[in-house]
């Protein structure tokens, strides 16, 4: 499923424009991201949790040259998946 088809799902639920549902798809991923990115966090009941963490610098090394370099530290967003949805993609 591509961003498309959720705007194209949520217009059908909810009728209302295709303008409209793409600006609750696009706000709720805005939220989402807006969130992580001041390093908190976002709880979904039943479905996850998204989170934005930092990454400790550290060093690394240049797999052609084998020159040790340093990379910083960076935030990366984590997601785990709640006990809901897991029980729901196990299902077959």
């Amino acid at each position: 499923m591509k961003k498309a088809d959720l705007i194209e799902m949520i217009h059908g639920m909810l009728g209302g424009t295709k303008v409209q549902a793409q600006q609750v798809v696009e706000g709720i991923f805005d939220a989402i991201a807006s969130e992580m990115t001041k390093g908190g966090t976002v709880d979904i009941a039943g479905f996850g949790k998204f989170e934005g963490k930092m990454r400790p610098a550290r060093m690394a090394r240049n797999p052609r040259t084998g020159q040790t370099v340093s990379v910083p530290a960076t935030r990366v967003p984590k997601f785990r998946a709640g006990k809901g949805l897991k029980d729901q993609v196990g299902k077959k």
